[in-house]
């Protein structure tokens, strides 16, 4: 984010990982499956899509584990 409180050019607030987890860059509120919510002031977080995660919400690298079973 810039000073004016708009989205920096060239770096996005959500990056999607193909295969593995949800980057967000900033400061962000994260609802977990059962309504908690979570606040992260970190420069990037991983919030975790494959739902197997230890720490949920956020990623713990369990897809990484998960993808090599599949293949």
């Amino acid at each position: 984010m810039s000073g004016t409180g708009e989205p920096s050019p060239g770096h996005p607030d959500v990056i999607l990982c193909p295969g593995g987890p949800m980057l967000l860059r900033g400061d962000h509120v994260v609802e977990d499956e059962d309504g908690n919510e979570h606040r992260t002031w970190r420069p990037v977080s991983a919030v975790c899509r494959c739902g197997a995660s230890a720490v949920k919400p956020w990623c713990d690298g369990t897809h990484k584990v998960l993808r090599q079973r599949t293949t």
